[in-house]
């Protein structure tokens, strides 16, 4: 009479109350402690990076073991290097002549919620921003990469153990239910929620009654604008939409350019590796990628395009890199028009900027909120595109490596925000900072009791300037520099009065 089910919210429960026993005691740490065992972390992660991507590709099907290696890199030793200065521990910030200073204390357990597309460097990135902030954390794993996700854990917490952190410091659900998710959700334990994931988990932090750092669905567009390198452009979009076969939010979800530069576009991009689909063939991919509307088919996640068109029962020239699908407009009857975390791309043509730009805002709102990409050496075309609403505004870079602050100087992270457009309650890349409650200690700089005798002092300040045959700015033109200083010296008096 096993029920897997209820055994799960049991182990959840297990998890929660030992989490928060860790998070107590790793609140008292010192800053040389954090870091020496965030050092360790990163070592172990580093050692380990390929065997973890190897474990992912294999378990989910995602992306590319080499570009995995990277993101548990990035996860790891760049997120270090970023934050390593940030302080986290004790006065963090104070400001003499105002008399206020910021304390920096930890938030106690987090909840992190993993997706199947990027799970081992989630995993590491979540870790370590959870214990620089002197956190303990816990995390759900998406059950497709379960094995992957829990091996990460088990790595990071074993690092952190052997360099002093307290026991359970980083957990991991090992009965991957929906059941344990929502336990652990709305367990008294947790602080905090990041999530990482779908729509539909996004919303279930959201509306868990906790605080929550939620990010939902990219879909970025990529405009090369009339006056951009449009070889540089391609290079830089290519590289970004087969990094891990496309499987990050921030790549780039659709091509825009100029009727006055398609022909050019189009030829470096088939010169890099595109291949332009027939309308049919296009509507075979579309059919394949997207189940029940806009849902996408989790078997054609993060695949090599040749994968993606044989698929669709097509052949494609040997080292095909992308597939590219004309589209007329934004919604249903344009598919692709939606996200595709996987190796194929929409293709926009347009008159001027000001039709990109409505494109650019039409094509955000099935991605609201999070990146786009533009190609410009015009900066005024830069200041008009930093009015779209999105989080991420990113300028002759890729959507993939800029977005997560490789490329850029964007903060490093695994999770981004995408502002309230997107229901994210930060619009952001996610650091230690956000896993912090800061106190403000403030000294009181002016006396009660003088409150409130704004309009008095104003009142004899005018007196002071007053005159019947001079308007203010002919008074003081007239004064020389001993009567300026005395009638400053009478106002600053009055004022203390």
């Amino acid at each position: 009479m096993y029920d897997r089910d209820l055994e799960s919210i049991q182990r959840a429960r297990e998890l929660a109350r030992k989490g928060k026993i860790a998070a107590n005691k790793i609140a008292e740490f010192t800053e040389e402690q954090i870091d020496k065992i965030i050092k360790n972390m990163v070592r172990v992660a580093e050692d380990n990076k390929f065997y973890l991507a190897q474990m992912a590709v294999e378990e989910t099907g995602f992306g590319k073991i080499e570009d995995k290696m990277f993101k548990n890199h990035m996860a790891s030793t760049m997120v270090y290097d970023a934050i390593k200065d940030m302080k986290t521990v004790g006065v963090i910030e104070e400001d003499k002549e105002k008399k206020i200073m910021k304390i920096a204390e930890p938030m106690g357990l987090i909840l992190g919620i993993v997706p199947s597309t990027n799970p081992t460097s989630t995993a590491i990135y979540k870790s370590i921003i959870a214990l620089k902030a002197r956190n303990a954390i816990v995390f759900s794993p998406h059950p497709s990469a379960f094995k992957c996700t829990l091996k990460a854990v088990q790595l990071m917490c074993e690092a952190a153990i052997a360099a002093g952190a307290p026991e359970n410091i980083i957990q991991c659900v090992e009965i991957c239910t929906i059941e344990a998710t929502n336990e652990l959700m709305k367990a008294p334990e947790v602080a905090l929620i990041i999530a990482t994931g779908g729509p539909g988990m996004v919303k279930a932090a959201y509306s868990s009654g906790k605080p929550a750092l939620g990010v939902g669905a990219g879909n970025s567009p990529a405009y090369i604008e009339r006056t951009a390198n449009v070889k540089k452009a391609i290079s830089n979009i290519i590289a970004s939409k087969t990094f891990d076969n496309g499987t990050i939010c921030a790549s780039e979800q659709s091509i825009i350019c100029e009727k006055c530069n398609e022909k050019e576009v189009v030829s470096e991009l088939k010169k890099q590796g595109a291949y332009f689909m027939t309308e049919e063939e296009t509507k075979k991919v579309c059919s394949l990628l997207f189940k029940k509307g806009t849902a996408m088919n989790a078997k054609f996640v993060g695949r090599a395009a040749e994968v993606i068109a044989a698929g669709a029962g097509f052949k494609v020239p040997e080292g095909t890199k992308v597939l590219v699908g004309r589209q007329n407009g934004v919604g249903l009857e344009n598919p692709l028009s939606y996200e595709k975390l996987t190796t194929v791309l929409a293709f926009y043509v347009v008159n001027d900027w000001k039709e990109a730009c409505d494109l650019s805002i039409a094509l955000l709102q099935n991605g609201i909120g999070h990146t786009m990409s533009i190609h410009t050496e015009d900066e005024e075309i830069v200041r008009k595109f930093a009015k779209k609403p999105a989080s991420r505004i990113l300028v002759n870079t890729g959507g993939t490596q800029g977005g997560t602050g490789a490329s850029t100087g964007l903060m490093p992270a695994f999770t981004l925000g995408c502002g309230t457009w997107g229901g994210s309650s930060v619009s952001e890349n996610v650091t230690p900072e956000h896993l912090l409650n800061i106190k403000r200690v403030a000294y009181g700089i002016i006396p009660c009791e003088e409150l409130g005798k704004n309009e008095v002092v104003s009142k004899e300040c005018c007196k002071l300037l007053e005159t019947k045959e001079l308007n203010l700015e002919e008074k003081l033109e007239s004064l020389n520099k001993d009567e300026l200083f005395e009638l400053i010296d009478k106002i600053v008096a009055s004022m203390k009065r």
